[in-house]
């Protein structure tokens, strides 16, 4: 049998995470890393890389910075989200596509509208399809992997 003050303890923290729709995360999925990636366009290309995407309520977040070939002026560097919550992240370890948006922002305050589709491999890597649109008419399309890497 239990202490009674222990077990009001107890109660009252399944409680709260039961009202908080709380569940403990997994820490494989608090890190996950993006291949660079290229691709082109009318005589050149754009080369996009960003380090580590950390997890956080909403999904992920990370700097990026996009290099343009030739046209170097049009280069830029900011931070992207992308939205991805834990039944998102559940279903990708059951190997289930997922499709996901997000956005990025400039070092000049410009957004950018973020669209993709993850297909796992397995529970810890898959493929990404990403579609930033630069303008109305304008969008990139990035085709990389990611793998989840865990906490620090």
């Amino acid at each position: 049998m239990l202490p009674r003050g222990f077990s009001t303890l107890l109660f009252l923290a399944v409680s709260s995470i039961a009202l908080h729709g709380e569940t403990p995360r997994d820490a494989r999925f608090d890190q996950a890393v993006v291949e660079p990636v290229k691709t082109s366009i009318y005589i050149g290309y754009v080369k996009l890389t960003a380090p580590i995407f950390t997890r956080t309520r909403a999904g992920y977040g990370s700097n990026y910075h996009a290099s343009v070939f030739p046209f170097f002026f049009w280069s830029e560097h900011g931070r992207m989200t992308i939205e991805a919550s834990d039944d998102d992240l559940r279903r990708l370890a059951r190997g289930e596509a997922v499709q996901f948006k997000g956005h990025a922002e400039n070092s000049d305050g410009e957004t950018r509208l973020i669209t993709g589709r993850a297909v796992p491999e397995d529970a810890t890597r898959g493929k990404l399809k990403v579609r930033v649109f630069v303008s109305k008419r304008i969008q990139l399309i990035f085709n990389t992997t990611y793998r989840f890497v865990g906490g620090p």
